[in-house]
């Protein structure tokens, strides 16, 4: 199905599963959802249910995320249907402030109440952070400038991503980031550094 069609299923069935571990009693006919007399048995033991991520990096998912999930995740712009230099392009500071900036849209009074994570695609713990950048900034098709401040990008000493991650958290309210598995061992001492543990 084309995008919007899938974006209105996705709606439908979040209200519903809201108020399905809420615990009511479902009657809903919607175009993509359709339940009779259901009722959560037992109710969720969480009073509002499971904690819900929607990402997306258009604006109408975000918007729609906003509104309605518990945690945001940021994502590419992926509407040509590839991932590509578009996608990345749009996950610049740039494109993120203006992706941030749907998402308020749609919290509206709700914004501080939530979750926001981003991807970092481009994650390499190095001591070597600005050759690193320049290279893989190449590859990307992106200026080295762009690359070291694109929000989905952590290059750098321990140090050094310890402090862009608390320089997004403070600047962007950006606090839930995902690595990819090819980076978790060393990235281990950044967790441990901002966790404490």
């Amino acid at each position: 199905d084309r995008p919007g069609v899938r974006i209105d299923r996705m709606v439908e069935v979040v209200e519903m599963s809201r108020s399905f571990f809420a615990g009511e009693v479902l009657d809903v006919e919607g175009e993509h959802v359709t339940a009779k007399d259901m009722q959560a048995v037992p109710s969720s033991p969480q009073k509002a249910g499971p904690r819900i991520m929607i990402g997306g990096g258009s604006a109408r998912v975000l918007r729609t995320a906003g509104r309605l999930a518990d945690i945001v995740s940021i994502n590419f712009d992926n509407s040509a249907g590839k991932i590509g230099s578009h996608g990345i392009g749009s996950g610049t500071a740039d494109g993120t402030a203006q992706k941030l900036a749907w998402i308020r849209e749609g919290a509206g009074d709700r914004f501080d109440e939530l979750e926001v994570e981003i991807g970092a695609y481009f994650t390499t713990v190095t001591d070597q952070s600005a050759a690193t950048t320049e290279t893989m900034a190449k590859g990307l098709g992106l200026t080295t400038e762009a690359l070291a401040s694109h929000p989905h990008t952590l290059i750098g000493s321990i140090d050094e991503i310890c402090e862009k991650l608390e320089q997004r958290r403070d600047e962007l309210g950006i606090s839930y980031v995902t690595v990819g598995v090819s980076a978790i061992e060393d990235f281990a001492p950044v967790v441990e550094r901002m966790t404490g543990r």
